[in-house]
């Protein structure tokens, strides 16, 4: 400064970068910010430079940088560029962790959970990938070891497995949490041995049954897919023709009359060819993969059933 006294006290570094003065002795007492110069009586005097430099220490520090590395930038170490790049991908995951925090609480809010299920959902939440993948490899395992109709279920599960991402919305967490707790219970495991999904078609109806009527649950099927597809509520009017279609198509290969006791009957079937809570589990892993529900993937039983019991259709006008 061509021998004389640097412009800047500590009070004027102070006022022009809101650093407190102690904060800014602290820096230079450490190497951080050394003084440029002193007055003949002390005083601690800084130039523009490290008025720069005590500006580039503020933004660092603003940004989470520790004093080490601020360190290492300010000595030519490190370029902030790498020091951006480090803390940019840390605060991610930071910013991962507290989505997930948020997204737990909200959903002990939602559930009004008990002390107990908020540890267990804590816990649920925090594990890792491969610790979650281990909580359903551990349920499929169990299956595998059971009757030919469990390792059908345990073929099916593996054919689509939940897979909760690192930064899940809130549906996919609750969804996670649910799934996680249905393949931890026993009667669930047996609930699912019994009806692999998608339910058997040869499952749907009785042994005794002609093979032909086995032929005709993919055309119930479908049919079912259709109608959900244009928004037919199984229990409306609209339904009507469709329960027509597909009774007289089972009168027909079983030859008895489509009226009253067929149409129970066939609701009975539908009924029993289906689990509610299986199904659950598997509109869970949809919403934990956020996979679009596709209607022909659906079990198609429930809007029969509902279809075929609707008060006034299980007499037919065919009678």
């Amino acid at each position: 400064m061509n021998g004389t006294t640097p412009p800047h006290s500590i009070g004027e570094l102070s006022a022009r970068t809101g650093v407190p003065v102690r904060t800014i002795r602290f820096y230079s007492d450490t190497g951080l910010l050394p003084p440029t110069d002193r007055t003949p009586a002390g005083y601690r005097r800084y130039d523009d430079a490290a008025l720069d430099r005590l500006r580039l220490v503020c933004v660092l520090r603003e940004l989470g940088v520790g004093l080490t590395t601020v360190r290492h930038v300010l000595d030519g170490g490190l370029s902030v560029a790498d020091v951006a790049a480090a803390h940019a991908d840390a605060t991610a995951l930071q910013i991962r962790a507290l989505r997930l925090r948020h997204s737990m609480l909200r959903l002990v809010a939602r559930r009004g959970s008990s002390p107990e299920e908020t540890v267990l959902m804590h816990r649920l939440t925090r594990l890792t990938s491969d610790e979650r993948r281990r909580v359903v490899a551990d349920f499929i395992a169990a299956l595998e070891a059971g009757t030919p109709q469990a390792r059908d279920a345990a073929a099916a599960l593996r054919a689509a497995l939940p897979e909760l991402p690192d930064d899940p919305s809130d549906a996919q967490l609750a969804a996670w949490v649910e799934l996680a707790e249905l393949v931890a219970d026993d009667e669930f495991r047996g609930r699912m041995a019994r009806t692999a999904l998608p339910p058997a078609d040869e499952d749907v109806l009785p042994e005794a049954a002609p093979e032909a009527v086995a032929d005709l649950i993919p055309f119930v099927r479908q049919a079912v897919a259709e109608a959900r597809a244009a928004g037919i509520d199984p229990e409306g009017d609209e339904a009507t023709p469709v329960v027509d279609v597909v009774v007289a198509h089972f009168a027909a290969v079983l030859d008895r009359p489509d009226g009253p006791e067929l149409r129970e009957w066939l609701a009975e079937r539908f009924e029993a060819g289906h689990d509610p809570l299986v199904e659950r589990y598997w509109r869970l892993v949809w919403t934990v993969n956020d996979w679009q529900i596709v209607p022909g993937h659906l079990p198609f039983q429930p809007w029969m059933a509902r279809a075929l019991r609707r008060r006034g259709r299980v007499s037919s006008s065919r009678r």
